[in-house]
């Protein structure tokens, strides 16, 4: 196993003067390398057997000059690369990193003796992620803003002018999000962070990070932003769920349903690897009579497994269930959705709840939900889907599931995360 990486409270000491040959790529992207006494350095923008120059950066080793270049490096596709924390290998032609993924994803599910096909990988092109995150600093006027991304592992802000992996919308977006951040930035302590969606409807843009113990935004600056909002067309803005401004209700479809978000919501970020994602879902499920829908969110797969059979689906955000009970209400077609605000760390759906149930799907955060997999594993549920951004939760998680009698039939990688070592996953269990 690769040395951990020097923490920031123990610097790691100047690099050697000497070129040194790149062994691997590490698991956020970076580059390991070791000198002559055996010492490890990781170094971004780097690949495998690549010799290379290091200099001392202010956040570890970076790049001085690469010797001898991998045959897969490339020219990257932004002008933001490598300042930019976004993205860590644009510089690695598609194929090798994928197959690095692949392999990185293979190894996890070996530390826990599982082995099971793995499926070809779902690519999601550049220009394909509707949602983002991003971070505001005061700018050069009062009127606009510097907004973009934070360095790699620094609080540093990288004002971008384009970006290629988000949604050409919201890379044109970018003009009018630096004058609708300015106004959060009246207090010196505001951090503002958009959180940006582009809906089927318009923009969504739920704002955290600005300061609220002296009061919160002033009324100028709520007439500010509202006004800016409206010029801009956009179709809700809220501050850390308050609405300030909204001309249309934010909307997105999952197999043919309407769902209005709530703000803040969680959505998968590529319509592709969402697409994705539910087909193979709904094909791992077909033919069961009852299915349950743990981690449903506002309904991502709630509502393609509702054209199939009836769900229960269960939730711990009462604001996404309110919005999937709200839309699976009006919507035709349906074979019945029945709904449960519950916090499924705390309060796990019991195998003894599942005994109708023939088929289970589960989309827990990156942390896995290892005590719901326990209750799974006791269920009579002859198949189980789980949806993960955390090949190695996933594993612990799927080890629990193969314990009690399931087998992993296969798991579907999906490229979600363009250009970075990321890697979502559906895998399928039966017995």
């Amino acid at each position: 196993m690769p040395p951990r990486r020097p923490g920031p409270s123990r610097p790691a000491p100047p690099p050697p003067s000497e070129a040194l040959e790149v062994e691997s790529m590490g698991g956020e992207g970076d580059g390991l390398l070791r000198d002559a006494a055996g010492r490890a350095w990781y170094a971004p923008g780097v690949l495998p057997g690549e010799r290379v120059l290091l200099e001392a950066g202010p956040h570890g080793p970076v790049v001085m000059a690469v010797e001898t270049a991998s045959p897969d490096r490339r020219a990257p596709a932004c002008r933001h690369f490598g300042a930019c924390g976004g993205c860590a290998f644009q510089h690695w032609e598609d194929g090798a990193a994928l197959a690095w993924k692949v392999e990185r994803l293979r190894a996890t599910l070996a530390l826990e003796r599982l082995e099971t096909e793995i499926l070809p990988v779902v690519k999601t092109p550049p220009g394909g992620r509707r949602r983002v995150a991003l971070h505001a600093r005061r700018g050069p006027s009062r009127d606009e803003a510097r907004v973009g991304f934070k360095a790699r592992r620094s609080w540093t802000l990288v004002e971008i002018a384009e970006c290629k992996v988000m949604e050409p919308r919201l890379a044109r977006a970018l003009p009018l999000l630096r004058r609708l951040a300015a106004p959060f930035l009246e207090h010196q302590r505001s951090a503002p962070a958009l959180h940006t969606v582009m809906t089927q409807t318009g923009l969504d843009i739920d704002v955290t990070g600005v300061e609220a113990r002296s009061g919160g935004l002033s009324a100028d600056a709520r007439q500010t932003v509202a006004r800016i909002a409206s010029e801009g067309d956009i179709a809700r803005l809220t501050l850390a769920g308050e609405i300030l401004f909204q001309q249309r209700l934010p909307e997105i479809q999952f197999a043919g349903v309407r769902v209005v978000l709530p703000p803040g919501a969680f959505l998968q970020a590529s319509p592709v690897a969402e697409a994705a994602m539910a087909e193979q879902v709904v094909r791992a499920v077909a033919g069961a009579r009852r299915l349950a829908d743990l981690f449903c969110g506002v309904g991502t797969f709630t509502f393609p497994l509702a054209r199939l059979a009836p769900v229960l689906a269960v939730e711990g955000s009462a604001p996404a269930i309110a919005a999937l009970s709200a839309a699976a209400g009006s919507a035709p077609g349906l074979h019945g959705v029945t709904t449960e605000v519950r916090d499924l760390f705390r309060r796990p759906v019991l195998a003894a709840e599942l005994k109708r149930v023939d088929a289970v799907v589960f989309d827990p955060p990156r942390a896995g939900a290892l005590a719901q997999a326990s209750e799974l594993g006791a269920s009579g549920a002859a198949r189980v889907v789980g949806i993960s951004c955390n090949p190695a939760t996933f594993a612990r998680d799927a080890r629990r599931l193969v314990d009690d009698g399931f087998r992993l039939e296969s798991v579907l990688p999906v490229d979600q995360f363009l250009w970075s070592p990321h890697l979502e996953l559906v895998g399928v269990f039966s017995r």
